[in-house]
């Protein structure tokens, strides 16, 4: 279905709109049944007034909601814009943009893609870590005209489909979600991204500033619990979960189950 097709009433849900929300009927016939309808609806539900259209209304809450997608702003009116072609998640993408934003800007809100989070918007937080060709950025500090023609990839793009449907997580986020590697959640998608870089880096034999040897020949890097934590040190939890994050971190690295230990005070 196209992005600005609303979806057809049957004359069933019709009448349930023409009995329950009168004043709301022409707006869900040209536009569609939005989140406030829908909010509308489940209210009348609690207060049990949906008894005879029960049916028609369980039809109503399996609708997708109408979205409307705002315009995209005409490229004259876009100051200091430029082209930029690249990948994101493996899909090909082309944007104007104005020259001056950055990828995590454009991530959010020119592709919805608003899994990376803006925490600081200063580069200390660690928050809008994402990978570019492969390799960790901070997307607030990167500007989207600096990604033309390289893959950017973002929390959203780890996670694999099977069949068309089903979802498979990247051994990294089913880590984290093992471990409790996170309690708010808002810093989790840059520590995640973060630590799928890690050890990537790991692999290539990347130094850190409590490696023991620089000058030894480069290897696969076999990360203790404070290697990681050196590693990682660039990615702020507000919540303090740090242990969590290093256990996951280990375990995916290791390839062995880390024990869950816990520690309460008193």
């Amino acid at each position: 279905m196209e992005d600005n097709q609303t979806p057809q009433l049957t004359d069933d849900e019709k009448k349930l709109f023409e009995d329950l929300m009168p004043e709301d009927l022409d707006e869900i016939l040209d536009t569609g049944v939005n989140r406030r309808h829908f909010l509308k609806l489940m209210t009348l539900a609690g207060g049990g007034l949906l008894a005879a259209h029960s049916a028609v209304a369980e039809q109503v809450f399996t609708r997708p909601l109408s979205v409307p997608s705002a315009p995209e702003p005409a490229s004259a009116a876009i100051e200091n814009g430029v082209n930029v072609s690249f990948k994101v998640n493996g899909a090909a993408r082309k944007l104007t943009v104005d020259s001056r934003m950055t990828l995590l800007d454009t991530l959010r809100e020119k592709l919805e893609l608003t899994g990376s989070k803006k925490g600081c918007d200063q580069g200390q937080c660690g928050a809008c870590t994402v990978l570019v060709d492969g390799r960790r950025v901070l997307s607030c500090l990167t500007l989207a005209a600096t990604c033309e023609g390289r893959s950017v990839q973002t929390i959203e793009g780890l996670a694999q489909s099977q069949n068309g449907s089903a979802v498979r997580l990247h051994p990294m986020q089913a880590a984290f979600l093992k471990h409790d590697g996170f309690q708010c959640g808002f810093c989790t998608p840059g520590q995640i991204c973060s630590a799928v870089a890690l050890l990537e880096e790991a692999r290539n034999g990347h130094a850190s500033y409590v490696t023991e040897n620089v000058r030894q020949t480069a290897g696969p890097v076999q990360l203790s619990n404070e290697e990681i934590r050196e590693r990682m040190s660039g990615n702020l939890c507000r919540c303090g979960a740090y242990p969590n994050i290093v256990a996951a971190i280990q375990e995916v690295h290791s390839g062995k189950p880390v024990e869950q230990t816990w520690q309460f005070v008193g």
